[in-house]
């Protein structure tokens, strides 16, 4: 049954494995009522972890969320590259050779910082205004240019076996882990594939507070689930604030400029959007030109 309760605010999900993004904010979308649901960052179907939901009018700050840096944990099995650069695709080539520990460790520095990536073939990036993966499928030729990415941090878990290693990354937006591995093993002088995957952290969301679908299922059948959501300002305590009285959060939340006299000296001009804040929370983002405080998205819990 869904929840009768408007909602707003942001959700840590913990995907399971085997469905789509997509899937999963359309099963929460669903139980909620039918309430707008946005995901920050889409996760492959074969990837599980954490999966930040926006709910109501925490979708307008999703762009706060996607450019964040994010975690992985993924084993790469060497020896065989795939079509799809995961366990899910089909084998294309194979390899006799297996990098040692002390290769691994010495090749990741060749991986860390701003560093060009192809993304996977059966990506959601675009070529000639279609989805990669859409070609791909087709069995038509993909061609995807490089992109400038950024690993902050690269590291070596575990080797089990001759076979497998285990690694943890922390990147910027628009890394494939898929295509990071893919190219790793290439310059070890062998073929790998991503065979797990799990994100442990987006941002300030962190795999320990996630909270898994089946939970959340049986939540929406008990009106319980806002208990589990963090407010929408949580992604925007990095953005400078601006307290506004009650009578301007509602000319702000109308559209209308507002003047703030002294409050306004406390935040640099030049810093860009801001986030106003009323007694009952967030109003709006706004931008600041002139003395103006003029409001860019606007937030309405109606």
């Amino acid at each position: 049954m869904p929840t009768s309760k408007p909602l707003h605010g942001w959700l840590n999900v913990d995907k399971p494995h085997g469905i789509s993004s997509a899937r999963v904010v359309a099963r929460v979308r669903q139980l909620a009522g039918g309430v707008k649901v946005g995901h920050a960052g889409t996760l492959d179907p074969l990837a599980t972890g954490v999966l930040p939901l926006a709910l109501g009018e925490a979708t307008k700050t999703s762009a706060y969320v996607v450019g964040r840096s994010k975690t992985y944990r993924f084993t790469v099995a060497w020896g065989e590259e795939r079509d799809t650069d995961d366990a899910s695709g089909q084998i294309v080539a194979t390899s006799a050779g297996r990098p040692s520990h002390n290769e691994i460790c010495s090749a990741l520095d060749a991986f860390t910082g701003h560093i060009d990536q192809i993304p996977p073939n059966f990506a959601a990036v675009k070529v000639s205004g279609k989805r990669a993966y859409a070609l791909a499928r087709r069995g038509e030729q993909v061609s995807i240019s490089p992109r400038k990415i950024l690993v902050e941090q690269f590291s070596l878990i575990d080797v089990a076996d001759a076979n497998t290693a285990a690694f943890e990354v922390r990147c910027g937006k628009g890394t494939y882990v898929r295509a990071l591995a893919r190219d790793l093993a290439r310059h070890l002088g062998t073929l790998g594939h991503v065979s797990s995957l799990r994100r442990t952290a987006v941002g300030q969301f962190r795999e320990a507070d996630a909270i898994s679908l089946d939970k959340i299922v049986s939540l929406m059948h008990i009106s319980e689930l806002d208990h589990h959501l963090r407010g929408v300002a949580t992604v925007l305590a990095d953005i400078p604030a601006l307290a506004v009285t009650d009578s301007q959060a509602r000319r702000l939340r109308c559209g209308q400029t507002i003047t703030c006299g002294e409050a306004i000296a406390t935040i640099r001009e030049e810093c860009g959007i801001v986030r106003v804040m009323a007694g009952d929370g967030p109003v709006a983002l706004a931008q600041i030109a002139e003395g103006i405080v003029r409001p860019v998205r606007v937030f309405n819990f109606s």
